[in-house]
């Protein structure tokens, strides 16, 4: 039999992520503001199945529980990001620090080194403080010296032990998905806004990166944005143009003025009067040095030209695959995230990449009669995309770790507790118990062996 065993690089990161308000729960516990997902989701029709975030996977709580069993999964890094609100509940310095929001997260930490685990640290996973957006949110400036200010009481309190810090998670989401379409928090629908929020936080990554470093010695950070792989659905002019318009809208907004290039000129004439406010200097800020970047990979998009749509004249199209995530309309397309890498190498300087998030659900998950968790279309889907990582590597792309998302099932945002994406099966109907599924256990020796047996 045909066997061969694909081996990472030495050093090579293996982990998992999650996110504050999608799994702590406790959502007006010790202190506690509220943030705009609090709010958001408390609005009848905003969320699939009616949920909130309030209890969530109860994290909060559970932690202890939970980093068990990471380190039972043999999970040696995690991912994890800070409540804004919990540390700040009026969302500034000025509106007052919760000490017991710091406390948690300081004895998360410390749970974490106990165990051996690394943490990875974003700063902003989307829920802004309530007192923050009604004054405007990342529409208005302000919020750029707000967000300074809090990545500057949290890498204080934290920098002594934690060494990797991440900015912001997906800018595009927050902006588009936000302020555009308004399927999420603090679901809005004005095209200014939105552009306004995306060049906001940028500028806003880019100031705060001298303040980790000052804070943190020797601290590794960067940001994370979530890039797909853009293709034509056809050989039409018209659909190349419009997948040309995804692309740079979707992946150039953002890599570009990250990068020192600024936003695509294209777009720029595109959008016309929507365009923020740009000040001197806002693109030297935004090319800040970065020790890495964070990417985000689901799928694929499939592009086609679409008159009626009222932001770059595209839309997806989907096509039926051997497997199928069960978002319809995710793919599941690994190829797309080894040609992402190589674009990075190509492109951008061949920057050190994490993958900070990567994974899917599958359908119709439950706890079978031996009591176990069997997902073996998750199995599949991560073993192909550590293959698609480890060639691109073989090709010179300089990836470094790998984060599966997620942890454990969660809010997941919009569609509620609906999609599942954990390594760890919670039970929603039975004191949120915790199950390792079978990818879990998958991932666990991927992570032992840093690698897999190809059969």
């Amino acid at each position: 039999m045909y066997n061969e065993h694909i081996t990472f690089p030495k050093d090579f990161v293996w982990g998992t992520a999650a996110a504050s308000y999608q799994i702590e729960g406790a959502a007006d516990t010790d202190g506690k503001g509220k943030s705009i997902w609090d709010e958001f989701s408390h609005i009848p029709g905003n969320i699939e199945d009616g949920s909130t975030g309030d209890t969530a996977c109860d994290h909060y709580h559970r932690y202890e529980e939970d980093i068990r069993l990471m380190s039972m999964m043999g999970m040696k890094h995690y991912r994890l990001s800070l409540s804004w609100p919990r540390i700040l509940p009026g969302g500034t310095k000025s509106a007052g620090l919760n000490i017991q929001g710091l406390d948690f997260y300081d004895r998360l930490i410390d749970a974490l080194l106990e165990y051996d685990i690394t943490p990875w640290v974003t700063l902003f996973h989307w829920d802004l403080p309530a007192a923050l957006q009604r004054e405007g949110g990342f529409a208005s400036r302000e919020t750029i010296d707000a967000f300074c200010d809090y990545t500057d009481i949290a890498t204080r309190r934290l920098g002594d032990r934690v060494k990797n810090w991440m900015t912001f998670n997906e800018p595009w989401v927050f902006s588009f998905c936000g302020h555009f379409s308004g399927v999420h928090a603090p679901g809005e629908k004005d095209i200014r806004k939105t552009l306004a929020v995306a060049h906001n936080i940028l500028v806003a990554h880019g100031k705060s990166m001298p303040i980790i470093r000052e804070n943190i010695p020797g601290a590794k950070a960067g940001i994370v944005n979530n890039l797909a792989w853009v293709e034509s659905a056809s050989h039409k002019q018209e659909d190349a143009d419009a997948a040309r318009r995804w692309d740079l809208a979707f992946n150039r907004w953002f890599l570009d003025p990250l990068f020192g290039r600024e936003y695509p000129d294209e777009m720029v004439k595109w959008y016309g009067e929507a365009m923020p406010e740009i000040k001197a200097g806002d693109f030297d800020l935004i090319a800040a040095p970065a020790d890495f970047m964070g990417i985000n990979y689901y799928t694929r998009r499939l592009v086609v030209y679409d008159p009626n749509d009222n932001h770059i004249k595209a839309k997806q199209v989907y096509r039926t695959h051997i497997l199928r995530a069960e978002f319809e309309e995710w793919e599941i397309y690994p190829e797309g995230l080894y040609h992402t890498l190589i674009r990075m190498k190509e492109e951008y300087g061949n920057i050190p990449i994490y993958i900070t998030e990567n994974g899917t659900t599958c359908p119709h998950e439950m706890i079978s009669d031996d009591g176990c968790v069997h997902d073996p279309l998750r199995v599949e889907y991560l073993r192909r995309h550590f293959a698609a990582v480890w060639q691109a590597i073989q090709e010179g792309a300089d990836a470094r770790g790998f984060f599966t998302w997620s942890f454990c099932d969660n809010f997941e945002w919009a569609f509620g507790f609906s999609k599942r994406f954990g390594l760890v099966y919670i039970d929603y109907e039975h004191n949120l118990r915790r199950i390792i599924k079978d990818s879990g256990h998958f991932a666990a020796d991927v992570c032992n062996q840093n690698g897999f047996a190809i059969t």
